[in-house]
């Protein structure tokens, strides 16, 4: 029985996870629970599922939490300090790390200093701090499980294949709602339109990033650190028909793909039950039914951010940690109906060029970093601001 804390329960990830483990009562447990504002769902979640304790990470919705849970003998605790603790239990196998964004970051470092087994859900980790997070790994015997179906995918193409003989990956997108708009088309972009992603299940932040292909370009810089390559044997491809999630070239010549339907659970199972497959009764890819397959290169001259996260990638340092959170500002801002469709990528351009560049940076570091960009993003979405 594998005991699973899921950060971000929630989220997308996190609640098709506890349909994953839902699925397989037998081989997996729930010790642990959180959510950041979602304390209804969170409530319902620690009642099905019976965690030994819940965090909700906003302090506001603690009263409300506890009450409810109290009398179930389900500890409840609030707070960010509270999260990175509660990672740390004795009850915890495994840490499914699905909080979007950087809030991530500091409780996979904590969960990783005590030798939790992560599945890492949550990008931003390794784009924020690649080198630390993957050294942490390293000193504490830990493997990073990949969730994301792109990374699922060469990691399982990679299972009894040596590190020299690969050549390079190849990171499949769907390309997005707005594959083929011009750049006169982007600019009259809304939010709702952006949010209408047609072939994952997302969340609001994930699907914006998704349109502007930043998505993508935060899945280059994790698979460089998830797979230690360098960034000239990354490639990415659009595949509208999200069927390929990814695939891999070897010095032979040779490819190996992974596919299968644009189902999350397939992937988040996988690192779960790693190394085993299990049985499950999710609908299945069947190849005499199957779409034409159509592949081409991505337009990064109209969806620059791409571009941006392959830039900040050769450069490095505190580059991709400046990157995230100006990404984070500016969807924000756009979802507010704040700045344009393609203005997100002006202010996060600005804010790499306007932050101190740094080559070797710490955990405080990064801390500063993330905070003066997202500082420096607010006041260059102002400025820029539509309305």
């Amino acid at each position: 029985m594998k005991r699973i804390a899921i950060l971000g329960s929630t989220g997308s990830i996190g609640t098709q996870a506890l349909d994953v483990i839902r699925a397989n009562p037998g081989r997996f447990s729930v010790s642990l629970l959180t959510a950041n504002n979602n304390s209804s769902l969170l409530i319902k979640q620690a009642l099905a599922f019976r965690p030994e304790r819940v965090v909700i990470a906003n302090s506001e919705k603690y009263d409300e939490v506890s009450e409810a849970l109290e009398m179930e003998g389900i500890a409840v605790h609030a707070g960010d300090v509270a999260l990175q603790q509660a990672v740390q239990a004795d009850n915890v196998d495994m840490v499914l790390a699905a909080m979007v964004g950087y809030s991530g970051l500091l409780p996979v470092i904590s969960a990783l200093k005590t030798g939790k087994q992560i599945a890492l859900a949550n990008k931003e980790t390794l784009v924020v701090a690649g080198e630390l997070i993957t050294r942490l790994a390293h000193e504490n015997n830990v493997m990073l499980l990949p969730v994301d179906s792109e990374h699922s995918a060469i990691f399982q193409c990679l299972v009894g294949e040596k590190p020299e003989a690969v050549d390079k990956i190849i990171l499949t997108c769907s390309g997005g709602p707005f594959r083929g708009y011009t750049a006169e088309q982007l600019e009259q972009v809304t939010p709702e339109q952006a949010l209408a992603h047609p072939n994952w299940d997302m969340g609001a932040k994930i699907t914006i990033d998704s349109a502007t292909l930043m998505n993508k370009g935060f899945e280059v810089i994790e698979a460089k650190w998830l797979f230690q390559l360098r960034t000239e044997q990354i490639e990415v491809v659009v595949h509208p028909q999200s069927i390929i999630h990814s695939m891999v070239q070897f010095t032979d010549g040779s490819i190996k793909a992974q596919m299968g339907l644009p189902d999350m659970r397939f992937p988040i199972q996988y690192a779960l039950s790693y190394p085993d497959r299990i049985t499950n009764a999710f609908p299945r890819f069947t190849v005499p039914h199957s779409p034409n397959l159509t592949f081409q290169s991505p337009d990064t001259r109209n969806f620059r951010n791409l571009a941006l996260a392959y830039e900040a990638l050769s450069v490095g340092g505190n580059y991709p940690c400046i990157l995230n959170a100006a990404n984070e500002i500016v969807v924000q801002a756009f979802l507010q109906k704040k700045i344009g469709f393609l203005q997100m990528s002006d202010v996060i351009e600005q804010t790499l060029s306007k932050i101190s560049y740094l080559a070797e940076p710490g955990i405080d570091d990064y801390i500063a970093c993330d905070s003066e960009a997202r500082r420096v993003a607010w006041e260059l979405a102002g400025k820029k601001s539509l309305y």
